[in-house]
């Protein structure tokens, strides 16, 4: 992005780094790092050793707030938007929208407004359709 241009994330205007960064919802990373601490308490006589207080609590907020519990439901949500929307979404937009879990499309809107934006195609109806089909994956895990 160049040095005259200001970020805006409304408008998708993030910077090239940033687009293109992988970016993963909270149940996501509460997969990985509850993989992690199992390979600690494997390896170690005394697990608590090797679990920092960071790494201890981050597990404990990832895990709070995953809207996602089970592995399968994650894949559903990652895999989901891109076979309908053909990866119009950016990663973030998908993951905050996975993260927050809105009900409505006015708060999708408010959380994402860059849904709305960059000449997409995406009207009320197929953003509801959207949070409707994200909603029944949380519902049905």
């Amino acid at each position: 992005m160049s040095g005259e241009e200001e970020e805006n994330a409304a408008e998708l205007k993030i910077g090239d780094e940033f687009l293109k960064a992988k970016c993963l919802m909270n149940c996501e990373v509460a997969i990985i790092l509850h993989h992690k601490y199992e390979q600690l308490q494997q390896t170690s006589d005394d697990p608590m050793n090797q679990v920092s207080q960071v790494f201890e609590k981050s597990l404990q907020y990832v895990k709070r707030f995953s809207r996602y519990k089970n592995p399968d439901a994650v894949r559903q949500v990652r895999e989901y938007p891109s076979s309908l929307w053909k990866y119009q979404l950016a990663e973030f937009e998908l993951c905050v929208l996975g993260n927050l879990c809105p009900e409505t499309v006015e708060e999708a809107i408010a959380m994402v407004p860059s849904i709305k934006t960059r000449g997409r195609a995406h009207d009320d109806e197929a953003i509801e359709k959207m949070l409707n089909d994200l909603s029944l994956i949380k519902k049905f895990e």
